[in-house]
C-alpha cells in the first residue's frame, strides 16, 4: 500500500493537476492524505467533492502551525508501507510511483531521493537546470550537512522510518532534510538521476532556491547537530522496544 502525504494551503490554482497526475498512478488500496491548513481560496468545495468522489483521497484538517507542522500531521495519519511526499503545485511524472517503488525493490535503502526538472507557472520548461544540478545531489551526512539534497517533493521512504520521524523536532527548518537524514542513519537513501516530477516554479513557493544569511545558515547547522543526537537517542529506543 502507498500514502501520499500532501500539504496543502490556498492551492486552488495547481491542485487539480497536481492530484491528477497522482491518482492515475495509484492503485485502488492506495490513499492520498491531505492535510489542510487553508482553503480560503475557493477550493475547500472542490476538495470535498473530488474526496466524496473517490475513497483514495482522505482530507483532513491541519494544525496551522505552516507546512513543517502540515505535513507532520499528515505523516502521522499514513497507513502505507511506503510514503511518498507531495507538495500541492507540481506534476508527478507518468512512470514515478513505479521507479520509485522498483529501486526500494533493489535496495535496502530507506529512502528514495530523485530528480526534477523545472517548469513555470504553466508547467512548461523554464530553462533552468535539473535539481540534481542545482544542489549537486548526493547521499551522505556530511554532504547534506554542507548543502542539503533532501527536497521533500522528490522523496519517498519507508513506513518504518516513522517511528524515528515523528514528531519533526520544533528547531528543524525544514521536514525534508530530518527525513533524509534519519533514513541515512538508518538504511541509506537511493537515487534516481532522472526527474520524475516537474517542480513548479511560479512565484509564491514556500522553498526558496537561495541561501539565507550567514548567521541564519550558522544557525540550520548547529540544529542539525542537535537533530542527529535527538535521532541517534530515537533509534535506540526503537532497537531496545524490537529487541524487547
Amino acid at each position: 500500500m502507498i500514502s501520499v502525504a500532501l500539504a496543502y494551503y490556498n492551492g486552488k490554482k495547481y491542485i487539480k493537476e497536481q492530484l491528477d497526475s497522482i491518482l492515475m498512478q495509484l492503485e485502488p488500496e492506495d490513499e492520498v492524505i491531505i492535510s489542510v491548513d487553508g482553503a480560503e481560496d475557493g477550493s475547500r468545495q472542490l476538495l470535498e467533492e473530488w474526496a466524496a468522489g473517490d475513497g483514495r483521497i482522505r482530507l483532513t484538517k491541519g494544525p496551522g502551525q505552516g507546512v513543517i507542522r502540515n505535513f507532520e500531521h499528515a505523516l502521522g495519519l499514513c497507513r502505507g508501507d511506503y510514503i511518498f511526499l507531495s507538495d500541492q503545485d507540481d506534476i508527478w511524472e507518468k512512470n514515478k510511483v513505479k521507479k520509485v517503488l522498483r529501486a526500494f525493490s533493489r535496495s535496502d535503502a530507506m529512502a528514495v531521493l530523485h530528480n526534477a526538472s523545472q517548469v513555470d507557472a504553466h508547467g512548461k520548461p523554464n530553462g533552468q537546470p535539473d535539481l540534481f544540478t542545482i544542489r549537486k545531489s548526493n547521499t551522505g551526512i556530511l554532504k547534506n550537512f554542507i548543502k542539503n539534497s533532501y527536497v521533500g517533493c522528490c522523496m519517498a521512504f519507508r513506513r518504518e522510518l516513522l517511528p524515528l520521524i515523528l514528531p519533526i523536532p520544533g528547531y528543524m527548518y525544514m521536514h525534508d532534510y530530518w527525513i533524509g537524514t534519519t533514513a541515512e542513519l538508518t538504511g541509506g537513501v537511493a537515487l534516481i538521476k532522472e526527474p520524475l516530477i516537474r517542480y513548479r516554479r511560479h512565484g509564491e513557493n514556500v522553498t526558496m532556491m537561495h541561501h539565507g544569511s550567514p548567521a541564519a545558515m550558522l544557525k540550520k547547522r548547529w540544529n542539525i547537530i542537535r537533530g542527529l543526537f535527538v535521532l541517534r537517542r530515537r533509534r535506540r529506543l526503537v532497537w531496545n522496544r524490537k529487541k524487547g
